[in-house]
């Protein structure tokens, strides 16, 4: 939050000033990564493991799309559904309900089957595709919402079930802490860069977090740059920081269909991170499928909105870069 009033009970935002919370960690880094998140009684896993990392000449890679739902958003839905999961008698919780037509919607139907809980995922009407067939399979009852994502997301809110957002719910970017970790384990110096796709700003944040604990702790000396990415359709946040004029309203789309926040409920915080901690860049479609190209012919089949990373470094090289890939190139249709 904005104002540094503790959050009350499973408050969404704070009643001051109507930012979301966040986790704070108070306590040394601990090797166990699962034994950072203390507040979680028993953890869920669908058998998670460290995601590989790539050296190659120029730069590294981050394999995080080889998850149990491949994608990166595995980590945060594991410590959000554990949470829930752990507080649901307590709560009267059954049913749970998010909004999300992409891997968000995925993650949190599979996590949540898994917690035995009932999940309803609210998506925007005209809503198809491999992701949406991912999420029925899991066994979620989907809502179709017609309107804009707005829309799609107060009628989710507005629900019975108990509103597992993965963007205003703080155990979800919490968890996203493990991939801060992870770097941190698989590397005997961590990387000066990091590359990373930016939306809704879980990815930036969660990662964001993790280092400042790594640093806290006295593991890291310095903050790694992280390079926020986004698509010139969708940019409000490299607009912010570069000083540019930005109309969220624009209809205009990219073939990167998983960054889409037009109007991001964070996007002060991650401004605040990358002012200080990092740059931000963006990419046009054509240079996103032709980085989504070269990464299949070097071996990595990744979905458009990952392959943005590569993208951009293509775009502005730096020496000891890591590139996160978020997603798996199956998940699109072409």
């Amino acid at each position: 939050m904005v104002c540094g009033k503790k959050r009350v009970g499973e408050e969404l935002r704070c009643k001051s000033c109507g930012s979301p919370f966040e986790i704070r960690t108070g306590f040394h880094y601990r090797e166990n990564i699962e034994d950072n998140f203390p507040y979680i009684k028993n953890m869920i896993s669908l058998g998670e493991s460290e995601t590989p990392i790539f050296h190659g000449d120029d730069f590294d890679l981050k394999l995080d799309y080889m998850l149990p739902t491949f994608s990166y958003k595995d980590r945060g839905s594991r410590i959000l559904i554990s949470h829930i999961a752990d507080i649901r008698d307590s709560y009267g919780i059954t049913r749970i309900s998010e909004d999300s037509s992409g891997n968000a919607g995925a993650s949190i139907a599979a996590y949540g089957s898994a917690a035995g809980l009932a999940v309803d995922i609210y998506v925007p009407e005209t809503v198809a595709g491999r992701k949406f067939s991912q999420i029925q399979a899991y066994g979620a009852n989907v809502i179709k919402v017609k309107g804009s994502r707005e829309d799609v997301q107060s009628a989710a809110e507005r629900s019975e079930s108990f509103y597992a957002s993965h963007v205003l719910r703080p155990e979800f970017r919490d968890g996203i802490r493990t991939l801060a970790y992870e770097i941190y384990r698989q590397y005997d110096r961590m990387p000066r860069n990091i590359y990373i796709p930016v939306s809704a700003g879980t990815l930036l944040l969660g990662l964001y977090s993790g280092l400042r604990h790594l640093m806290e702790s006295g593991e890291i000396a310095e903050m790694p740059a992280i390079v926020a990415v986004q698509t010139e359709a969708v940019s409000p946040l490299c607009a912010k920081i570069n000083g540019l004029n930005y109309d969220p309203d624009n209809k205009l789309s990219s073939i990167a269909d998983a960054l889409v926040s037009r109007k991001p409920v964070l996007l002060q915080k991650m401004y605040q991170v990358i002012s200080e901690y990092g740059r931000c860049m963006t990419v046009s479609d054509d240079e996103i499928i032709e980085a989504r190209n070269r990464l299949a012919k070097k071996g990595f089949l990744v979905e458009y909105s990952s392959a943005t990373v590569y993208a951009a470094f293509r775009k502005k090289p730096q020496e000891n870069s890591l590139l996160v890939l978020t997603g798996s190139g199956l998940k699109n249709d072409s």
